[in-house]
């Protein structure tokens, strides 16, 4: 009999042969999968500390607009408030003078003229010469002449305007902060998937947690991409 293998043992060589191949095929497999998985943990290890850091940047940014809002309103009723006390003394002046005219007491009245602010002063000028006492028509008063200007007030408007637009951009970048903070509990749920994947020894299992995180990931980025950018 010629020397050789038998039928069993070439089969059995023929099998561990398809076995060997089998197991580095299935080897490469594994090391591509887990090759993806690194990478993925990667970018999105990234990507999550750019989410984070610009959901930061926009709370500071927030905190910041609203601060200066809240001053801006403190400012502006301060200044309505020297508005108002100026008013005050404008008017109690004028009633002083008034009282004087009344009584036909010059020498009160021009005591109490002497007493007037240089902007009433201004518009009290000007409300003599409508001839008030003659003049149904005339404005009741000084303070009703258009030369009576109060910087105060004008200054109070300024800052009140000034302390709604920051308010709302202080909200605006506060619900940019909380959509980054939405996006980065996405990609930290793609930090879970795809490093909880390594630890289940079927392919089909880590490639099915693959394909979710990747899904969640594209949404992720999606929302990056589109999202207002903070300032550097």
């Amino acid at each position: 009999m010629p020397e050789g293998l038998s039928a069993v043992e070439a089969g059995r060589g023929l099998a561990e042969h398809a076995e060997h191949v089998q197991a580095e095929r299935e080897d490469r497999r594994n090391k591509a999968i887990s090759v993806f998985e690194a990478a993925l943990l990667a970018l999105v290890a990234v990507l999550a500390a750019y989410s984070g850091w610009a959901a930061a940047k926009w709370s500071t940014e927030s905190s910041l607009l609203l601060a200066k809002a809240s001053a801006d309103r403190a400012q502006s009723t301060a200044a309505n408030l020297d508005a108002l006390n100026s008013l005050n003394a404008d008017l109690t002046t004028f009633n002083d003078w008034f009282t004087a005219y009344v009584a036909g007491n010059q020498t009160a009245m021009r005591l109490a003229e002497k007493r007037f602010s240089p902007n009433f002063d201004r518009a009290f000028k000007a409300w003599q010469a409508t001839s008030p006492e003659s003049n149904p028509s005339a404005p009741p008063g000084p303070t009703y002449m258009p030369q009576y200007r109060q910087p105060a007030t004008a200054r109070a408007a300024a800052l009140s305007a000034q302390a709604s637009v920051d308010y709302a951009a202080g909200e605006n970048a506060g619900a940019n902060s909380d959509d980054y903070v939405r996006t980065t509990v996405f990609l930290a749920t793609v930090l879970f998937l795809a490093g909880i994947g390594s630890h289940f020894g079927y392919r089909a299992i880590r490639y099915g947690l693959a394909g979710v995180a990747c899904a969640i990931l594209l949404f992720a980025i999606v929302l990056l991409a589109t999202a207002p950018k903070p300032s550097f």
